[in-house]
């Protein structure tokens, strides 16, 4: 598995023609790099084999003194993102890794990133409820309600994992096989098919 760090730029189309009917694509535009490699981990030291790579500047004041000296040992300035790869390629400690040097046009990539967070939601929002139904027969304020979740005297406990009304969203999502339909190198922006998750400018993890 190899990959870079990203960042959503936003959602737009394209049209791509395919024998006689152009068929509109929706897709993701992402900030595909450029990274540094800020540490190479080996068998000998670390246990496994691995990069180390960041992305997006950060200040020097708000970075905590060890990571300074980590990012010095690499003759970089501080990354905002800090994540792990296993790299195919030969690869050196303050190496800059592009687009172009890990993906292609026509590649298949997973696309990891942060969905959304949507605070404490209900049955109706968080799972598709459809709700209790009509307002009549005593049901004036019931029609976003979950509806009973217990049982009888046995097992008399409500059981694990009942689909309930809690926060929503703010998780780590993967989205597999989105296909990259355009690679702009000068900007290290790609454009893969599909949606991934996040809000605009949030980091993505894209892998291969």
């Amino acid at each position: 598995m190899s990959g870079l760090i990203g960042k959503k730029i936003g959602m737009t189309s394209i049209y791509s023609a395919e024998g006689t009917v152009a068929k509109q694509i929706p897709c993701t535009l992402i900030q595909a790099g450029p990274c540094v490699v800020t540490q190479v981990k080996t068998t000998k030291n670390d246990g496994y084999e691995a990069i180390q790579v960041g992305f997006d500047d950060k200040k020097e004041k708000n970075t905590p003194k060890p990571l300074q000296g980590h990012f010095n040992k690499a003759n970089t300035t501080p990354k905002r993102k800090l994540v792990e790869f296993q790299f195919n390629k030969n690869v050196e400690l303050g190496q800059e890794i592009t687009v172009g040097d890990v993906f292609a046009e026509g590649d298949f990539v997973d696309v990891v990133g942060t969905s959304k967070g949507k605070g404490f939601q209900g049955v109706v929002k968080r799972h598709g409820f459809h709700g209790v139904g009509g307002a009549t027969h005593g049901q004036h304020n019931r029609q976003r309600h979950p509806g009973s979740i217990g049982a009888a005297s046995y097992p008399a406990r409500v059981f694990k994992g009942l689909k309930m009304a809690g926060r929503t969203g703010n998780k780590r999502v993967k989205i597999q096989n989105l296909r990259i339909v355009k690679i702009y190198p000068e900007q290290n922006l790609i454009l893969v098919s599909g949606s991934v998750p996040g809000a605009k400018n949030s980091y993505v993890i894209i892998e291969k």
